[in-house]
């Protein structure tokens, strides 16, 4: 039986981990891109970049000023036991938002969208989000948290079956365009895309491509991962680097999810995560022991199943 102390007390490493501590996939895919890069402004960001990041480690703070919004992922074995059920789970993972944004600390950066008070601790009506998927065949509780910045950096189009793979390039290099010349994004990323179910779900597949899945992950449908790999190519082809500066390192990896949809239409959203791909795991087995990593393994075979079991 799996406690709630014990996921209250993970849940706050793993956001400790995540503000601190790049995963190791987004520092090689840095050091990939700075190796090939021409812009003299551009490598400068990229070595600043690292640097800071060697930085936080070394001072145990936070990587950036700007925190984002820690958001949860919880993958549940479909046997796992919670002592207080979902219930408790919720609780220990606000509670955890609240005792990490003031001991690690964490920028409080949740407001009312109206009245802009704030509650000091990034927990709030909805806040964090969490979200839920489940896997057969387990007895385990897989957490994720991911802080990502909560206002720029996502553009969403409803395409039509005409439009075709061109046009879901088109939109792709329209965006990073717009992102980089109007500075709505933190480059370089990893650039998640949606394709496909209604508007909430493309909006949703697109943000967890970019925040869920690891720099070199290739999607397992051959097109889908070729399709991948010309639009990382294509966005790296546009003459902008990090933080728009010249160069040819906007995009760190491109990842694509899709969803099956509405035979009218072709739904596509773009997401960019921050040049500090803040990412942490944990997975909590049935006994109470805890395991960390830095890759979700939220795309499981199950979770992208096609046909009727």
């Amino acid at each position: 039986m799996i406690t709630e102390t014990v996921i209250q007390q993970a849940a706050s490493e793993i956001t400790r981990q995540a503000a601190i501590r790049i995963p190791d996939d987004y520092r090689s895919g840095i050091r990939d891109i700075r190796s090939s890069e021409q812009g003299s402004l551009s490598c400068f960001v990229l070595d600043t970049m690292i640097d800071n990041w060697d930085a936080a480690v070394a001072d145990q703070r936070p990587m950036c000023a700007d925190t984002g919004l820690p958001r949860y992922y919880v993958k549940f074995g479909n046997e796992a036991a919670i002592q207080g059920g979902f219930v408790a789970l919720e609780r220990a993972l606000r509670r955890a938002t609240a005792d990490a944004t003031a001991k690690i600390p964490l920028r409080p950066n949740r407001v009312h969208p109206l009245t802009r008070e704030d509650h000091n601790n990034n927990v709030g009506a909805r806040a964090p989000e969490i979200e839920y998927s489940v896997e057969p065949d387990a007895d385990w509780l897989d957490i994720t948290t991911v802080h990502k910045g909560g206002l720029f950096g996502t553009d969403y189009r409803m395409l039509f079956p005409g439009d075709g793979w061109d046009g879901i390039k088109k939109m792709f290099l329209d965006t990073m365009i717009q992102f980089g010349r109007r500075g709505l994004a933190c480059q370089p990323a990893i650039v998640g895309v949606g394709i496909g179910g209604s508007k909430d779900t493309c909006m949703v597949l697109g943000k967890q491509a970019a925040c869920l899945r690891v720099v070199g992950d290739r999607h397992p449908d051959p097109e889908i991962a070729n399709l991948e790999e010309e639009l990382k190519e294509l966005g790296n082809q546009i003459g902008m680097g990090p933080m728009g500066f010249v160069g040819n390192s906007m995009v760190v990896d491109c990842h694509i999810e899709i969803a099956h949809t509405h035979t009218g239409g072709m739904p596509v959203s773009i997401h960019s995560f921050c040049l500090s791909s803040r990412r942490a795991v944990v997975r909590i087995f049935a006994d109470g022991s805890s395991e960390y990593r830095t890759d979700p393994q939220w795309f499981t075979p199950y979770h992208r199943r096609e046909e009727v079991e």
